[in-house]
């Protein structure tokens, strides 16, 4: 009888190893098993976005319609996205208006700052600009779409012509110029021939576009 138990005992544990092996071997392999609510453990997660706004720019003056991301540290209630209005200014809570355009988010944010330190305790305030919406030029006369535009990037004026779609009939291609105001100089105005610069003449006329920068087709 005692052999019998023996041999049964020793039957048992060979059967419980075996099962044991393809569990074994799963792990072995580098294949995810699961946790104790069933998920994935070691699975891999989906890449966060590599979509960042970048900080903010010291030298970039805030302007109406700019889409500003204001954070206050461990202050959810106050941390926010919120557009410049067409008045210049934002509104938070406990501090109320305050003026946005004219400024850097440098500037912002100090004076976001100093007005929250009444409330709390050395506040910590970020300042960036999610969207750029103020920067536009204009484009007048002979095209087909006439108005004003945001600028992006490297524009320059054959760009803002095809954004315009192009010309209407009779425009003076010849006699196309641009105007720009700067606190310095005042009001300049620069000459533009289209028939030249898209033979390859006169390159230097094709200059990048500024803010506020007007484009009059005769």
């Amino acid at each position: 009888m005692r052999r019998r138990a023996k041999h049964s005992i020793g039957t048992g544990f060979l059967l419980i190893a075996l099962a044991a092996v393809p569990f074994l071997q799963v792990e072995a392999s580098g294949h995810p098993t699961s946790g104790p609510r069933g998920e994935a453990v070691g699975a891999s997660t989906p890449e966060a976005s590599s979509t960042e706004i970048k900080p903010h720019d010291a030298s970039y003056v805030i302007g109406n319609s700019d889409v500003l991301a204001i954070t206050v540290w461990k202050e959810p209630d106050i941390s926010r996205s919120i557009p410049v209005r067409p008045d210049g200014k934002i509104s938070l809570p406990l501090i109320g208006e305050i003026q946005a355009t004219g400024r850097t988010p440098l500037q912002l944010e100090q004076e976001i700052a100093a007005r929250l330190q009444t409330y709390i305790d050395k506040p910590d305030v970020t300042v960036i600009v999610q969207e750029i919406n103020s920067e536009k030029f204009n484009i007048l006369g002979r095209v087909v779409k006439p108005g004003s535009y945001p600028l992006s990037g490297a524009t320059t004026v054959l760009d803002a012509i095809a954004l315009a779609g192009g010309f209407q009939d009779f425009a003076k291609q010849k006699a196309i110029y641009i105007l720009r105001s700067t606190p310095a100089a005042g009001q300049s105005r620069m000459t533009f021939n289209y028939k030249d610069v898209i033979k390859g003449k006169h390159p230097e006329q094709n200059i990048k576009l500024e803010p506020r920068d007007t484009i009059v087709v005769p």
